[in-house]
């Protein structure tokens, strides 16, 4: 199993290995987002509010790591499809455990690279320092790490079923998601119904956690345990669900179809 995983692993990075494309594909977008948001928030520097510059610099830094985790999962099979190779990857001797582990793997390490290119110029570009944090940016990074996954097998199991039809859903539900997750600003600006929404996401536990560490130095190891907690429920339901869509694809014949799309 070790050996297959290894394998898989190898597949994946293999494609980034001469294509520059997907390379920068890593690197763009989260690097021009800082530059947008660091740009902003030096302006709101000068105009004396400078607790807000790290607030919203430190949110678009984990943020774009939950965004990467997710998108590691989805793309992975989703370019499967768009390539016409989704029937290939299904009757190689791997089970689809190691499929996904690997494409866990794989995410682990572009979201340790863009959040290392992401710190380097958010301290040297705006004196934003994300080792500030601590000890505590472990937790942080495997919650929003864990809670990507969890998103990305659900938007999986829609790319699955409903093939090129679900592309909308697999770049739109990371962001369906943002704004209840108190990214750049606290809970307490929602609508206290929206609060209900948003405290049942491990991503706000984190975003709440980071704005504490950042401000008062210290961390809630209560809303960590929650946010843990959380997702483990989140995880379990994500892989039911994947693992549902997968069984009704098989069951239906539809993998022919993902082929011929």
């Amino acid at each position: 199993m070790g050996l297959r995983i290894y394998a898989l692993v190898l597949r994946h990075l293999y494609l980034y290995r001469r294509s520059v494309t997907r390379i920068g594909d890593i690197f763009f977008w989260p690097v021009m987002n800082l530059l947008v948001w660091g740009f902003v928030t030096d302006y709101l520097q000068r105009m004396a509010l400078p607790q807000t510059v790290v607030f919203l610099i430190g949110g678009m830094i984990f943020w774009d790591l939950l965004y990467r985790s997710q998108q590691a999962i989805t793309l992975s099979l989703s370019e499967e499809i768009w390539v016409r190779n989704i029937m290939n990857v299904f009757i190689a001797p791997v089970s689809i455990l190691e499929i996904m582990i690997a494409t866990c793997i794989v995410g682990v390490l572009k979201a340790l690279a863009v959040m290392v290119v992401l710190g380097v110029l958010a301290y040297g570009l705006y004196a934003f320092n994300v080792l500030a944090m601590g000890w505590a940016l472990v937790p942080f990074f495997s919650i929003l790490l864990l809670f990507g996954w969890a998103v990305g097998m659900f938007t999986t199991g829609l790319a699955l079923r409903f093939g090129h039809a679900a592309e909308a859903l697999i770049w739109g539900i990371p962001f369906l998601i943002q704004p209840f997750s108190a990214v750049f600003y606290p809970v307490e600006v929602l609508p206290r119904w929206l609060q209900t929404v948003a405290y049942l996401m491990p991503s706000t536990y984190v975003f709440e956690g980071m704005r504490t560490v950042l401000q008062a130095g210290r961390l809630d190891l209560e809303i960590l345990a929650i946010a843990v907690g959380m997702n483990g429920l989140y995880l379990i339901g994500g892989a039911a669900f994947f693992g549902w869509m997968l069984h009704r694809v098989r069951e239906k014949g539809l993998l022919s179809r993902l082929y011929l799309e």
